[in-house]
């Protein structure tokens, strides 16, 4: 999908209106998304969340696992019950962020680049006739406008927080390589793999050093959170059952 950022304005794109509901049409069948620990409360409530290295660099990244194959995203439905086509209590921020990021911008002045929000003007959730408005009549944010910055600073503090977790979770051992095999109610087998996770029984025989040294950092709540997480499993492929 082809993708064209530029910088949010309230002149060029005073118009401009976001569709608010989630399809696969839309661009939201990702049976992964990253998430991060500043939502890890919330997205442990219900999907599982593993982790993968990152292809370029290798460190560590999080996933809410969305679906049991590529493409698949169980949390979208379209009947009556689900007002946005989402299933779930909670969208991730990767999910509800929409054809927004945060991009940075150098300053004339000589400071620092300022984190600002750009979108995506090919994305085919931008319209003029119809979604939600960005501005305002006057030119202010609109009420969805300040709920998606709430979400990029979601997804641009929490990378910053996930890297040094993971890291430091690694250094002290309690990361290792997990394979889900799964078995559906019609005989198909899917599996997940090439993920990782929080070693439960190495973080339960964790020296008392480690564990204060995680738990000051507040890292350790994360752990557990993604441990907590993996209960969701079952009901993820109770999701699929239903559809077969």
């Amino acid at each position: 999908m082809n993708t064209n950022y530029v910088l949010l304005n309230n002149v060029e794109h005073a118009d401009l209106n976001v569709v608010s509901h989630f399809s696969s049409a839309l661009g939201d069948g990702a049976a992964a998304v990253l998430t991060f620990p500043t939502e890890f409360e919330n997205i442990q409530r219900e999907y599982p969340i593993l982790l993968r290295k990152d292809t370029q660099g290798g460190a560590f990244q999080a996933v809410a696992i969305l679906g049991l194959q590529k493409g698949e995203n169980l949390f979208l439905d379209d009947d009556a019950k689900s007002t946005n086509g989402w299933a779930g209590n909670y969208v991730p921020a990767m999910v509800a962020r929409g054809p927004f990021i945060v991009g940075f911008q150098e300053s004339e002045d000589g400071d620092a680049p300022q984190p600002m929000i750009y979108v995506d003007e090919q994305s085919p959730k931008l319209s003029r006739e119809e979604g939600a408005p960005l501005f305002l009549e006057f030119g202010g944010n609109s009420p969805y406008l300040d709920y998606v910055s709430g979400v990029l600073r979601t997804i641009h503090q929490g990378e910053e927080v996930a890297r040094e977790m993971f890291a430091a979770l690694d250094e002290v051992g309690l990361l290792e390589p997990v394979s889900i095999n799964v078995d559906l109610k019609n005989g198909d087998k899917h599996q997940l793999s090439g993920y990782y996770t929080v070693s439960e029984d190495r973080l339960n025989n964790l020296s008392g050093e480690s564990l204060q040294a995680l738990n000051g950092a507040g890292y350790l709540r994360g752990a557990f959170l993604m441990l907590s997480s993996l209960g969701n499993i079952e009901h993820l492929v109770a999701r699929k059952n239903a559809r077969l």
